[in-house]
């Protein structure tokens, strides 16, 4: 092993990844009594919960009912107390929205999709009602008006700014006592009967149980003791902002493959691409062109401006979502949600707490 840190009390949990994921497990483990250390390769909430635009959508995200559709109305149920406990326990303020969502229809056969998606959901709990072109253009004035047909309005879809509740998220768990270990990637772990033993590059521990909550670099660490894990992988997306002296965008606009939402900065937001590629990095012109092309379509006058922003992230890509224990109750999983990270982080950290407490005993 490297070099040994001091170690944590005997009741102590490691989570690798100090995203949003990674910080929400922490943060209820904290609040259940345990003790508990993130170890993230480079900064907390420097990926994908950085670069994510902060869509709470369900409507947007969920075709029918499925156990994955559940617990994102569940954990979207959960966000204004999450958002409020964070704000109170860290002292910074959230920009949270509960602004609804409207689909575009601009044509016939685009309205009767929207329809028939729309019962489909209304099946798994999912609440939508359709909208007129005379409603839409009255309330979405900027929009672009030439062909529209319809569209079909979430009234329960939200939207958060990621990058606040990412600091604020930090800050609460701080002062929990949870250790944030930065820049201090893992290197192995060690699933023992009566362990787990943890080697970093910042140090080794050995802890009652460890989450490998680290996104789309899950899987890359080596763990010794169990069946491998779950492959995780990267899934790119390109996202364009552009600053807005008005509220352009009072809820979460969506047309075909192509969304936007403005948060209370001005920031007006565009995306995103999906791409396999690995984690690529590089921001791509013809990417960004085919995203304002698509964001102009939606509001005409953006066509005459030129994004302020480009950004890249990397989703966690996998098999299916993995919130689980992992051949033995010291390993537990929580990766895998693709899009819906940021809005399935209050559910994931509640669900992996409460099962590591009914595993291994209250901390």
């Amino acid at each position: 092993m490297s070099r040994a840190v001091s170690r944590l009390p005997k009741t102590s949990i490691a989570v690798m990844g100090g995203g949003l994921i990674g910080m929400s497990v922490a943060w209820e483990l904290a609040r259940a009594g345990w003790r508990v250390a993130v170890y993230e390769k480079n900064l907390v909430g420097g990926e994908a919960s950085w670069a994510g635009a902060g869509m709470l959508s369900p409507g947007g995200e969920m075709e029918g009912p499925s156990p994955l559709a559940s617990l994102a109305l569940q954990s979207r149920e959960l966000y204004r107390p999450f958002v409020q406990e964070l704000e109170e326990a860290s002292g910074l303020a959230i920009d949270y929205q509960e602004c609804g969502a409207l689909d575009l229809a601009y044509s016939p056969s685009e309205l009767q999709v929207l329809a028939a998606r729309g019962a489909e959901q209304q099946a798994g709990g999912i609440v939508s009602k359709a909208v007129s072109a005379e409603h839409i253009l009255a309330f979405w004035p900027r929009l672009r008006r030439e062909g529209l047909a319809g569209g079909r309005f979430y009234p329960n879809d939200a939207i958060v700014n990621p990058r606040e509740l990412m600091i604020a998220l930090a800050a609460a768990c701080r002062k929990r006592d949870v250790t944030v270990r930065q820049n201090c990637a893992v290197t192995r772990v060690r699933v023992l009967e009566t362990a787990v033993e943890v080697e970093a590059a910042c140090g080794s521990g050995s802890y009652d149980a460890v989450v490998i909550a680290a996104g789309a670099w899950s899987s890359e660490v080596a763990i010794e003791g169990v069946p491998r894990i779950p492959e995780a992988e990267p899934v790119k997306g390109h996202l364009i902002g552009y600053q807005q002296p008005e509220q352009t965008c009072t809820t979460i606009v969506r047309h075909g493959r192509t969304y936007l939402l403005q948060r209370a900065s001005g920031l007006l937001i565009a995306g995103a691409s999906v791409e396999h590629v690995g984690f690529d990095r590089q921001v791509r012109r013809e990417v960004v062109a085919e995203l304002a092309q698509e964001a102009a379509f939606v509001f005409p006058h953006l066509g005459e401006t030129t994004p302020s922003e480009t950004w890249i992230g990397f989703r966690p890509g996998s098999d299916a979502l993995h919130i689980e224990a992992w051949h033995s109750k010291r390993l537990h999983l929580a990766y895998g949600h693709y899009r819906n990270g940021i809005l399935l982080a209050p559910a994931t950290g509640q669900r992996v707490a409460a099962e590591i407490s009914a595993n291994l005993g209250a901390g």
